[in-house]
């Protein structure tokens, strides 16, 4: 078939409404006083690249980027430890965080990338793991989980030590992601989540009930339990930790149901061109422009799935759930922080936030699904 058959107009369309969903949103961001960065020229460059990304790695074959994810797991952890040990020249620390290369000209994120690598990683072991495994059986279940948890951990380890909670989550959710599709039997899965579900729930209740107990025995900080207290009760800390998720659901909810329109922002959002996006969505176009925002979304992850199911090999389908379950922690997370839906934790809307590491890896990951598509094989009996 001609390149122009192979190749995914659906998915391409897609991330071209983003480009202009992000396009309008960043201008309105840059006409702050704050700001005199040109957000919506940058942005375009990142675009750029990312799809130069796109088009250099849709003429590979999903089978080649599983013979690399070793090395690209490695060479992702690599970045990570050389970030811990660089210099404060290279490497500065940015609100706490020593989480980016400073570059002359750019910086780099790496955990932006690691996400990927890691993504491709964990598909890899699992697929390889079920070839050789093919029958049921409760150790070869726990051997997986085993491998699933490791392969996981050690970047994890690596960015906790940034530290970085916002990202942190993400690789949890999408180790979450992947062991409920590995092949795991309930059985062995049920209890590990109900266990971690009632973990997380005595840790909540005991910030609020009996901070000192996290305190003593934990090593909790007492900032962290500022990120709970403020958004149970924003308004009681609205002039400390509170700031933004106040100054957030102001934005959204004075935009009411069709918005003040381009440009007319009242509220002022500090950072809106990144965690807080949204709320410039939300606040100039309304709530029927944060539903479009949100079918678009709903269209790349049905696009993403998709492809998913009719990809030649697990391991693509294993990597493309692993983009899908990232793609949607990082717009549950980002969406539900600006509604005190969750806990403030500075994870970016994809492809719609201010950021090239972010920008550029969420590219990359679209364009394993274009590789996906490109070079999808369909036999005289069905797909294979």
């Amino acid at each position: 078939m001609r390149w122009e058959e192979r190749f995914d107009w659906q998915l391409f369309f897609s991330i071209l409404a983003f480009v202009v969903v992000s396009c309008i949103a960043l201008y309105s961001a840059q006409q702050s006083e704050q700001y005199n960065d040109p957000f919506v020229t940058r942005q375009l460059v990142f675009y750029g690249l990312g799809f130069i990304v796109i088009a250099v790695m849709m003429n590979f074959d999903p089978e080649l980027y599983q013979k690399a994810s070793v090395y690209l797991y490695i060479f992702g952890l690599l970045l990570l430890i050389a970030l811990i040990l660089a210099p404060s020249s290279i490497a500065p620390v940015i609100k706490g965080q020593k989480s980016w290369f400073a570059l002359p000209g750019l910086s780099i994120q790496p955990s932006e990338f690691m996400k990927i690598f890691t993504i491709m990683m964990l598909a890899n072991v699992i697929s390889r793991h079920n070839v050789r495994f093919q029958g049921k059986a409760f150790t070869s279940d726990v051997v997986l989980l085993l491998k699933i948890i490791g392969v996981t951990a050690l970047p994890l380890l690596l960015i906790m030590q940034q530290p970085d909670l916002g990202t942190s989550l993400v690789f949890i959710a999408i180790m979450a992601g992947m062991i409920l599709i590995s092949g795991i039997r309930w059985r062995v899965i049920v209890p590990i989540y109900s266990g971690i579900a009632v973990l997380g729930t005595t840790i909540i209740l005991l910030a609020l009930q009996a901070p000192q107990f996290l305190e003593k025995y934990l090593g909790v900080k007492e900032y962290h339990f500022g990120r709970i207290y403020s958004w149970l009760q924003p308004l009681k800390y609205e002039d400390s930790s509170g700031y933004q998720l106040v100054k957030a659901m102001r934005a959204i909810g004075s935009g009411q149901l069709y918005g003040k329109g381009t440009g007319e922002r009242e509220v002022y959002m500090p950072e809106s061109q990144t965690d807080f996006i949204f709320s410039i969505i939300g606040e100039e176009y309304g709530f029927l422009g944060s539903c479009v925002v949100l079918l678009l979304f709903f269209l790349l992850i049905y696009r993403l799935t998709f492809i998913a199911q009719r990809a030649n090999s697990n391991f693509s389908s294993y990597v493309l759930v692993g983009i899908i379950v990232m793609i949607t922690f990082h717009v549950f997370q980002n969406i539900g922080m600006s509604i005190q839906l969750l806990p403030i934790t500075g994870i970016p809307l994809p492809f719609i936030s201010y950021g090239g590491s972010s920008l550029l890896a969420t590219l990359m990951a679209m364009g394993f699904a274009f590789a996906v598509t490109f070079h999808h094989r369909t036999y005289m009996f069905g797909d294979y």
